[in-house]
């Protein structure tokens, strides 16, 4: 009995089987959801912050370095900048990297950029706080003007634009000296405004009857009051003989 039983619930789980192994073919989707989520991870980016200020030291940089060039000189510097401020081995700021000592052109912070050269900086700028790069610069975070020869063999050039020759700095394995940059597509550049200075308003503290200053004795009230004009009593008419007249005189009023 129990074998038949048995027998009966195999038959039965067979047939089961057999009409729901339709439904398996959806479990196959499943590892794609893990594929895509994975995904969403990796597309992170890192995020910096930058001012108006930052934007300006940008074009700074790109317009004195590249000796006032075109597009092409603008992009390659502001590359630069861009690659030193990812990299970790600089300054957490685009003002902080190009403001650093000895490592930008003398007076970059400071001289007067010509007023016909601000569109193109502008629309260069735009484009570096976008996302773009020089397509020759690749992961280069030095440069020198063209033409120059220096004698040592870590330097690796990679492009020359804006009268600069841009280089690599790697040793004899073939190895980055300082800390590679971010890629463009991992970075993110958030815009901050600067904040105004406000005012804040106190409120008005009146004093407490207990704070309140005590004025001093009133001592006004026990001096007689002085008129201001004298008022002339009349008095009798002293006795004239025809002579020296006698008896006493009152002036009045002075």
């Amino acid at each position: 009995m129990r074998a038949q039983r048995a027998l009966g619930t195999c038959l039965s789980g067979l047939l089961f089987v057999g009409l729901t192994a339709t439904g398996c073919t959806t479990v196959a989707n499943a590892p794609s959801a893990s594929r895509n989520s994975s995904k969403s991870v990796r597309s992170t980016k890192v995020t910096y912050n930058y001012t108006a200020k930052d934007r300006d030291c940008l074009e700074r940089a790109m317009y004195f370095e590249s000796e006032h060039s075109d597009h092409d000189g603008y992009m390659a510097v502001g590359t630069v900048v861009m690659n030193r401020l990812t990299s970790g081995a600089y300054p957490q700021s685009i003002c902080g990297v190009v403001a650093q000592k000895r490592q930008f052109a003398p007076g970059v912070m400071t001289r007067v950029v010509s007023s016909q050269a601000e569109p193109e900086l502008d629309l260069a700028a735009s484009a570096v706080l976008r996302g773009e790069r020089h397509p020759g610069i690749k992961d280069a975070m030095f440069f020198h003007t063209e033409g120059l020869k220096f004698p040592y063999d870590n330097m690796h050039y990679v492009a020359v634009a804006g009268g600069n020759a841009f280089y690599e700095k790697r040793g004899q394995d073939g190895a980055l000296e300082t800390p590679a940059p971010l890629p463009a597509y991992e970075v993110a550049m958030n815009y901050v405004p600067v904040r105004t200075v406000t005012t804040t308003q106190l409120p008005l503290l009146l004093p407490t009857a207990d704070q309140l200053p005590v004025p001093p004795p009133d001592t006004t009230a026990s001096i007689s009051a002085v008129p201001t004009s004298t008022i002339a009593v009349p008095l009798p008419r002293p006795a004239f003989d025809g002579a020296a007249p006698s008896g006493s005189f009152v002036k009045a009023g002075g």
